[in-house]
């Protein structure tokens, strides 16, 4: 069988989501694909690319990966872009001379950033904010930098004002529009998310032209406005918009929009029927769609024309939900009542900062749409409200008006969502679909997710889906279990409270009280945990060390080759030249790599697993203790370097951070904990995005909870403001040991947060206002954990049967001298930056 030669051109996200679909319809082998990626890396996430900034790199943000592509049977040209589509002889030409043959061509081209062409828009440090290549440049010119400017207040343009102010920069944001996010957003929707956003210290300008970019005197460049006022800065950052990349299509004759944009019609095909447009570059009935999830629509579309499928794309909804720069922003359907006959509903609070309205029809009955701004909350109950046409109740405003009284707020359970409700946008999984792989046998969400892929994508939907699945599950008679295991019929809150009532000190006294069976690898490390949190005995105390996983059971992190790191304490990040200096005789005498992480902490990795101890009491009697690295406990206090030494600094964050992480090492919790203080709001510790964050002002420091900057990134929210420094600890205090009471097993504080029931104003009541009366006895409880604190490194050492488990063999205590490590070359040290690039000379190129 003669294969159909298929050519995609752009290895975006939605390129990347034509592949993934084409491989998983089965029908892969019919084609012979070649992808022409322009870029020096397979497909990312460009809708985390802001997570950059917080430390992930390009690897965790990365979609496609060479392995898979071969295994579909893909040659992907990395590095090399298509510059010239003859459709007469049906052949595309790349910049490195290469022509190939097709029968068919998905173009998948992507947009590019808008920058308004005024003089000067070209001086250096005028960047965009589109590639990972942009932001390695924005880094670059940041660090010499101490302003920035964001030109656009868009979504866009606010990602990337985080983005300049996470780098340190004191930043601006120059919008033309008279109001930020002009298109989702209404003026009073605007003025609330403006007033939150220059409350974090980022100064906002609206209605500004700007007529030239000239040089500054106190910076690099002077900004020119129409109105005759001027902005000087050091970096200038054009977020204004994107236009689609259309110029590959326009030069094969292609039909073009007269705004841009490569013409479809509702099978995806261009004005040449061998060839499809996808995604931002595809102009359908007028409209650019510049979300992921209509162009993974299109992707769809395509691979089904291209197996012969009947389906076709006809448009899709621009709802959408964010968090920009911990303000929660939603905007849903016709958010300005442009619909005849269609009538408002607002509510605002300018003391929280909440703006919250509700399009309706003439009628009153169905939603058109929303405007939330500070509390998005209702977003999903909204949402599912205009999209599926369900009646509003008799009163609309009761959807967005706050709970009063004993009056229950109305939502909308997932029974009245039809089948043909929309449960994850970015896949396009319907109730129906998920109703049908759990008649296909499906009976978790797990394996629902697995088999529809819903909520895979940006996880926005992860709580819809739970609560559909259990209501199908539930409805179809099969008991949905919350037990944390066969062994314990009771979740990880239930069995917290078991351990505290009953004062149970050990695994084996629960099981025997609460429990049956023996014990399994979930029930273990979280009742190991919870004893921790309780009693704070030592881990490896014989009743325990059972229960712990290899991390802790060794004290260390084991890594993919089987040796440990060693991370020991740097509190606050502030050490002596004399500890520096025993970190690095102790990684040259053990032959360790050393690596500062992102906690302002020493990682020596490759200890094997005999040297620990004599690594430890090397540290142990340098003064260092056990940086507990290796448990879901506090780990780290991230500081700048505060009033001592920066002229921005206001306080002393230095010497909080030394003294909180010196309160609370050691506490056990469901997750590991992070905090930061920052001494001022340029916010240089990054506070924003911990667990527990705490930053200066003039009048005392403002605490933000329930950050996270892992692999499910959240911002902190401002919890309370000006603390004094009693006050702040008892709130930290009262915070942790509750999360620690209440949360689930394996929890971060952010997902714990966003499931308690009411939220940040509820988590408010109970440790500000003391609404449970639990104050004084979580204090209590964290007093206990302080006064019980040992270093494990050092009880280790003092322990003779718990060093035995630190030797090589069971029976004796030497090394043999015939057992030897042996280490290729590129195992001794990781390659740096410049030897990957330079071992990267000649482009990748994929070949099946």
């Amino acid at each position: 069988m003669n294969k159909t030669k298929l050519i995609l051109i752009g290895n975006g996200m939605v390129g990347h989501q034509f592949l993934q679909s084409l491989a998983e319809s089965g029908e892969s082998a019919r084609f012979d694909v070649t992808v022409f990626c322009e870029e020096p890396r397979l497909a990312y996430d460009r809708v985390h690319l802001s997570e950059y900034f917080a430390g992930k790199s390009a690897g965790d943000l990365a979609m496609g990966q060479p392995a898979q592509y071969a295994e579909w049977g893909f040659r992907v040209l990395l590095n090399e872009k298509a510059v010239a589509i003859d459709r007469e002889r049906q052949v595309v030409t790349s910049d490195k001379g290469t022509e190939l043959p097709y029968d068919r061509i998905v173009l998948a081209t992507g947009s590019y950033p808008f920058v308004p062409p005024v003089p000067g828009h070209d001086r250096e440090h005028c960047l965009v904010y589109r590639t990972i290549e942009d932001l390695e440049a924005i880094k670059a010119s940041a660090a010499n930098g101490k302003t920035g400017v964001v030109v656009g207040g868009g979504l866009l343009g606010l990602e990337a004002a985080k983005a300049l102010r996470d780098l340190g920069l004191q930043t601006h944001v120059v919008e033309f529009a008279p109001r930020l996010m002009a298109v989702q957003l209404d003026d009073a929707g605007g003025k609330v998310l403006r007033d939150k956003i220059e409350e974090l210290g980022v100064q906002v300008h609206t209605g500004k032209n700007t007529q030239q970019i000239v040089d500054g005197e106190n910076a690099v460049h002077r900004m020119e406005f129409a109105d005759g006022e001027s902005l000087e800065t050091d970096l200038i950052l054009f977020s204004a918009g994107i236009r689609p990349r259309d110029e590959l299509a326009r030069s094969a004759k292609l039909e073009i929009g007269e705004r841009g944009g490569i013409v479809i019609d509702n099978d995806c095909l261009t004005s040449d029927k061998n060839i499809f447009a996808i995604g931002e570059c595809a102009l359908w009935c007028g409209r650019i769609f510049g979300l992921v999830a209509p162009g993974y629509s299109m992707a769809k579309v395509a691979v089904a024309k291209l197996l012969g499928e009947d389906s076709q794309f006809l448009g899709a909804d621009m709802s959408t939900k964010l968090k920009l720069m911990g303000v929660d922003v939603a905007s849903i359907g016709d958010a300005h009542a442009h619909t005849t006959g269609s009538r408002s509903y607002t509510y605002l609070d300018e003391a929280c900062g909440v703006y919250k309205k509700i399009v309706v029809n003439e009628s009153g009955k169905q939603l058109l749409g929303a405007i939330l701004v500070g509390d998005a909350e209702d977003y999903g109950t909204l949402l599912q409200y205009a999209l599926n046409g369900i009646e509003l109740p008799e009163f609309p405003d009761s959807l967005i008006l706050p709970q009063r009284g004993g009056d229950a707020k109305p939502g909308l359970g997932v029974s009245a969502l039809p089948e043909s409700a929309q449960i994850c946008s970015c896949h396009d999984v319907s109730k129906g679909a998920i109703c049908q792989a759990i008649d296909n046998g499906c009976s978790d969400v797990a394996g629902v997710k697995g088999e529809t892929r819903a909520a895979t994508g940006c996880g926005g939907c992860a709580a819809l889906l739970t609560n559909v699945v259990n209501h199908e599950l539930e409805s179809r008679g099969v008991a949905v279990s919350t037990d944390i295991c066969e062994h314990f019929p009771y979740t990880r809150q239930e069995l917290y409270h078991l351990v505290r009532v009953d004062q149970i000190k050990s695994f084996d006294e629960l099981l025997h009280k609460h429990g049956k069976g023996k014990g399994c690898d979930i029930c273990k490390p979280t009742i190991g945990s919870i004893l921790a949190s309780c009693w704070n005995e030592y881990v490896l105390k014989k009743p325990h060390v059972g229960l712990q996983d290899t991390n802790d059971t060794y004290l260390a992190n084991m890594q993919k080759d089987g040796t440990y790191s060693v991370v020991p304490r740097v509190a606050g990040g502030e050490i002596t030249p004399d500890k520096l200096i025993v970190l690095g005789q102790v990684a040259k005498k053990y032959n360790l790599y050393t690596k500062i992480t992102g906690g302002q902490r020493v990682d020596l990795f490759g200890a094997r697993l005999e040297q620990l101890p004599l690594i430890w009491q090397e540290l142990v009697d340098a003064g260092f203790e056990t940086g507990h690295a290796y448990g879901k406990s506090v780990r780290t206090v991230k500081s700048c370097v505060g009033s001592t030494w920066c002229r921005y600094g206001v306080d002393d964050s230095v010497g909080l951070a030394i003294d909180i992480e010196n309160r609370y090492k050691g506490l056990r919790a469901p997750h590991k904990l992070k905090f930061a203080v920052s001494g001022c709001t340029r916010e240089c510790a990054e506070a924003q995005s911990k667990d527990v964050g705490i930053i200066a002002t003039e009048n005392g420091w403002n605490l933000y909870l329930c950050g996270n900057g892992g692999m499910k990134p959240r911002h902190a929210d401002l919890f309370a403001t000006d603390l004094d420094r009693e006050t702040l600890i008892r709130y930290i205090d009262r915070f942790l040991m509750f999360y620690i009471k209440t949360g689930d097993r394996l929890q971060r504080t952010s997902v714990w947060m966003d499931n308690l029931e009411g939220g940040l104003d509820y988590l408010r009541e109970v440790i500000i206002e003391d609404s449970l009366g639990l104050g004084d006895e979580l204090e209590a409880q964290m007093q206990q954990i302080i006064g019980t604190y040992e270093c494990e490194w050092k009880k280790t050492l003092e322990d003779p049967e718990a060093l035995k488990r630190f030797r090589p063999f069971v029976n004796a205590d030497a090394s043999d001298d015939n057992v030897v490590f042996v280490m290729e070359r590129d195992q001794i040290r990781p390659a740096t930056a410049a030897e990957k690039t330079a071992d990267k000379a000649e482009p990748i190129k994929l070949v099946s």
